[in-house]
């Protein structure tokens, strides 16, 4: 990876799962590709929540928009963990950021989550009992009735962490970057982008990995993020 002659061989960006590089390529399908994995959406270089959210948000972008999210696809190459902390923070981060904008029905799930989160992490950190970032008191506070719902539909409920990493992280996720797309904003693109960098920047500094991550230089890309022609 790195080589002007390899780039020029990357198999155009687009929406959906690709039987091959011919067909055109998703986020992930491309971080298999430079990875040196087989042809996949679901690679072993990156954390499967990760993953996910890079699928959704690569899906739900826009056609025009989604030249943009290319220069991010070798930084999630590397970054994965079977920590159960990755998860609960990545259905955390994708909660506090999709609550304040996503639609009213999605409201409710967000706000659950970011609660159920923040409690998960008071187990698996050991922290003491109610602790809340400052991030998910912003994010509840955007949507002061349904944080109060949430708050009320969690008091007295138990789970462990191991069913929210396998049942409730997957669903906040997609929940999120669904709601993001369907937010009455003019920047949506934007938002989805900002959350998986942010995201993978998080994923990065769990990893001890401070340095930035190789990046398409935009000469290498721009050919090869066009909508692939199925």
């Amino acid at each position: 990876m790195g080589t002007a002659g390899t780039f020029d061989a990357l198999p155009m960006l687009g929406r959906g799962k690709h039987r091959n590089p011919k067909k055109g390529a998703c986020f992930m399908e491309l971080a298999s590709f430079l990875a040196g994995e087989r042809w996949s959406d679901h690679p072993q270089c990156t954390h499967p929540l990760l993953a996910m959210m890079a699928r959704a948000v690569n899906d739900l972008t826009s056609d025009d928009a989604r030249p943009r999210l290319a220069p991010l696809i070798p930084s999630v190459i590397g970054l994965t963990s079977d920590d159960p902390r990755w998860d609960v923070r990545i259905a955390l981060r994708s909660a506090q950021t999709a609550l304040p904008v996503a639609p009213a029905d999605r409201q409710q799930t967000l706000a659950v989550a970011v609660y159920g989160a923040e409690r998960m992490l008071d187990v698996l950190d050991g922290r003491p009992d109610g602790t809340m970032a400052p991030e998910s008191r912003d994010a509840l506070a955007s949507t002061p009735k349904t944080a109060e719902w949430a708050r009320r539909f969690c008091a007295g409920t138990h789970v462990k962490p191991k069913r929210f990493v396998r049942d409730a992280a997957p669903s906040v996720v997609s929940t999120a970057v669904q709601g993001i797309s369907e937010a009455f904003a003019p920047d949506v693109d934007d938002r989805l982008r900002a959350l998986l960098e942010a995201t993978v920047a998080d994923a990065r500094r769990w990893s001890g990995i401070v340095e930035a991550g190789e990046s398409l230089r935009s000469e290498q890309w721009v050919d090869v993020v066009r909508p692939a022609q199925v």
